[in-house]
């Protein structure tokens, strides 16, 4: 990191704090850290001067780095029963050709258009550990350096989720073939993030959490065996009630819904992550909420997988935090993410403006600031336009027309629900920039990279 980035000051004629909007904002970054923000101030000498409007960064709360080589792939009816059920089994094939340098390549390119789109955090959550028989690498944690490769190349934030993966269902069901690369022992998985412990320790933007696949990925014993070695305060993720099916399946095993029985035998708090969380009852909503527990949201997956919509107004009202990811990757923007999250509600209901409280009345300020403010907890990061904070932050296009003629209280809603082309223009992570005027300086070779990891994968050429 040079001098200039590490210690910088910005100004901005409007930037988005957690006050609101303010004018003329000079915000002082040294070490990659807010450490003065400032509103009605005049510009500093030597300043850099942002033109367009400015707002913090977002965290991607749920990746999947390697799907983003099929997106697309999937929207060929080849059973009128389709479902998440059939597409994991595509899923499943492609898998089982993955090379490590692929993956590199696929998650480089991925965590660069990642940043153009505004996510400077991203949790990973990390399943795709051994070579296509099971077995695993030399190093046992290769696929997991190949990420963090990744990340560090492109410049984007990575809290690393390796995820523990033992069984194909509720009541410890053997594995099959095309699971083979996912499997870990709670032994296994225990060296694997002490390993990964040790490596990370020097990577400031980097953070490791504790991740399960699924409830019925994994047996009531492993989560407590995990838990009770690991447990120190870092984030963990887990998929949950995502498909009627999981929900069924788990209600036969045990008795009680995959939420519930979660939080009664092994307990909820505000460290936890639930993905997706689509399928809950009122009592449910209620135990996350309770508990401080973030869900992770992934619209745009959840729309292609027909997973079902979550029940986001009740979920609100009861106080509930969330936050945004983009899984699959067949979408990895931000607004579509926040703009589905809001309309999927208004379909169900028949009604307009569903998500908002009572002091943010302005759904797209409301959208914004809760899956900032629950991706940064999901992901164990602080982003946002205050000191201490990570000196991350965005400047939106200020020559489109919308943007030209809004006041700063319509930017968020102008933005989110009226604009189709990436308004973002550059992305700074740590103080440092990773996107200038749309453009990351590694795209060019990144791209024919992966174009040519597309060929070789999906089409064997």
């Amino acid at each position: 990191m040079t001098d200039k980035e590490a210690n910088t000051v910005i100004f901005a004629e409007r930037a988005c704090l957690p006050t609101g909007w303010q004018h003329n904002v000079v915000l002082e970054i040294i070490n990659g850290e807010f450490t003065r923000v400032s509103a009605n101030a005049e510009p500093p000498g030597g300043a850099l001067h942002m033109q367009g409007p400015v707002l913090p960064t977002m965290v991607n709360v749920h990746s999947h780095a390697f799907q983003r080589v099929m997106a697309g792939m999937a929207e060929v009816s080849l059973n009128p029963d389709d479902s998440f059920w059939s597409w994991r089994d595509l899923m499943y094939k492609i898998v089982s050709r993955l090379s490590p340098q692929q993956v590199n390549i696929i998650a480089t390119q991925l965590y660069i258009d990642m940043l153009k789109a505004g996510y400077t955090q991203v949790g990973e959550f990390h399943y795709l550990h051994h070579d296509p028989s099971g077995k695993p690498y030399a190093d046992p944690a290769e696929m997991s350096y190949q990420l963090l490769d990744a990340a560090e190349r492109s410049g984007i934030g990575m809290t690393l989720l390796p995820v523990l993966y033992r069984y194909a269902g509720f009541g410890a069901q053997t594995p099959d073939s095309g699971q083979a690369r996912f499997i870990h022992s709670s032994e296994s998985y225990l060296k694997l993030q002490h390993q990964l412990t040790h490596t990370m320790r020097d990577h400031s933007r980097h953070h490791l959490g504790i991740c399960f696949h699924s409830l019925r990925a994994v047996s009531p014993q492993q989560i407590q065996e995990v838990l009770a070695e690991l447990d120190a305060g870092q984030p963990i993720h887990i998929h949950i009630a995502e498909q009627h099916k999981e929900v069924s399946d788990c209600v036969h095993w045990s008795g009680q819904r995959p939420v519930e029985w979660l939080d009664s035998h092994i307990g909820l708090n505000e460290r936890w992550c639930l993905i997706h969380a689509t399928h809950l009852d009122g009592g449910e909503i209620h135990r996350i909420a309770n508990s401080g527990a973030v869900v992770g949201l992934c619209p745009s997956t959840e729309a292609n997988l027909g997973d079902g919509i979550f029940p986001g107004v009740d979920f609100t009202r009861a106080g509930g935090r969330w936050g945004i990811g983009s899984d699959s990757h067949v979408s990895l923007s931000i607004v579509d993410e926040l703009r589905l999250l809001e309309y999927s509600q208004r379909l169900r209901d028949q009604q307009r403006n569903r998500l908002y409280s009572d002091s943010q009345n302005s759904v797209g300020d409301y959208l914004y600031a809760q899956a900032l403010s629950g991706g940064s907890q999901a992901c164990g990061v602080k982003l946002g336009l205050t000191a201490g904070c990570r000196a991350d932050f965005m400047v939106l296009d200020s020559n489109h027309p919308l943007l030209m003629a809004s006041q700063a209280p319509d930017i968020i809603n102008r933005w989110l629900f009226a604009c189709n082309e990436n308004l973002i223009k550059d992305v700074f992570v740590a103080g440092k920039q990773c996107i200038k005027d749309g453009h990351h300086e590694l795209e060019d070779r990144s791209r024919q990279q992966f174009a040519d990891v597309i060929k070789q994968v999906i089409y064997h050429a």
